[in-house]
């Protein structure tokens, strides 16, 4: 299918859609009444809160500060948003304490738009995760981009029933936050630089330690499982599915750093389920062909013609200004907390 082929269908699905909805507008102003829920009815459940980020593979979940940037990330084709008061970007250079973003801005995004929207909190700040449950996010992340609360411990996320994304940067971390309750993983990276190369040498060190576990298990080496499990502080039953299924049992997502269509699909290849894309989009000269661009490349990473012509939708003199890891301070660093 062309990029052009692709558009049109999209456009049928979404009007296919809004009509829908329009339907059950006229049928609720005549009085019709819908079926009441059905009663013992579980929310929250594990199979929810992991099925949920399931739905959202080959997408582009993308940081706004704002309802115009949402928009802009939905008519892009993003499969949800993540909301922050600055872009990673803008807090690594505004330094001082990065908390959550006003909860009045979030539910403006959440009024504005129909897709699914996020929000971060900080590590450890169980109270920030209470008042996004309460005012309904579809997913909250755990964030290193915030400032950490606690150093030493994460939320338990097994006490909400909204689904949680954590960040990792090797098979172990992974492994602690979805014990904790994580229902989404994603690659720490070196959010806001706009430097791809630490979110590359994250997902290879998680894939690696991935492939060595599943040939444990093929080989029947339950002592190297169990030695494992022991050195991550994890549940053995944890590390053989994982080893069984050779890959995260959850959703793993890439984000730090992606900046070009040819950024994501090279995370895609990589193994990752999908993309969080953040200043790379809005630090950009051309937030909305880029946006349109890297979802392009995203959902269509293993078609190269296609990332070609989502490549040429952007000018390499368009892009953000990226910042070499290389030049910051260990202080400086955001990957390196909360783990």
């Amino acid at each position: 299918m062309s990029v052009a082929g692709g558009f049109s269908t999209l456009d049928r699905l979404r009007d296919f859609f809004y009509g829908l909805l329009e339907v059950r507008d006229r049928l609720r102003e005549r009085g019709v009444t819908w079926p009441r829920p059905l009663e013992g009815v579980q929310t929250g459940t594990v199979r929810v809160k992991v099925g949920f980020p399931a739905m959202l593979k080959r997408g582009v979940i993308m940081d706004v500060t704002n309802v115009e940037q949402a928009e802009v990330a939905e008519d892009a084709g993003a499969v949800g948003v993540m909301v922050l008061d600055k872009l990673p970007y803008d807090v690594r250079r505004a330094g001082g304490v990065a908390r959550m973003a006003d909860l009045k801005v979030i539910e403006e995004v959440m009024a504005h738009i129909t897709i699914p929207v996020s929000a971060k909190v900080r590590i450890g700040h169980y109270y920030e995760a209470v008042l996004l449950e309460a005012i309904g996010v579809d997913l909250i992340d755990e964030s290193e981009v915030l400032t950490p609360v606690d150093e030493q411990h994460h939320i338990n996320k097994w006490l909400f029933t909204v689904p949680f994304v954590n960040g990792c940067r090797e098979l172990c971390e992974a492994l602690r936050r979805i014990s904790e309750g994580a229902s989404m993983i994603r690659s720490k990276g070196e959010a806001g630089t706009g430097n791809v190369a630490e979110a590359v040498k994250h997902f290879k060190a998680l894939y690696s330690a991935v492939e060595e576990l599943s040939a444990a298990y093929r080989s029947g080496d339950e002592e190297r499982l169990r030695d494992y499990a022991r050195r991550c502080q994890v549940p053995i039953e944890l590390v053989a599915l994982t080893a069984r299924m050779g890959r995260l049992p959850v959703v793993t997502f890439a984000a730090g750093g992606i900046a070009t269509p040819a950024d994501a699909a090279l995370m895609m290849w990589l193994g990752a389920d999908g993309v969080f894309v953040g200043s790379g989009i809005f630090k950009s000269q051309d937030p909305r062909q880029r946006a349109e661009a890297i979802v392009l490349a995203t959902a269509h990473w293993d078609d190269p013609e296609t990332v070609v012509e989502a490549q040429k939708m952007v000018s390499e003199k368009s892009a953000m200004l990226g910042i070499d890891v290389r030049t910051l301070k260990p202080e400086e660093l955001l990957q390196t907390r909360g783990v």
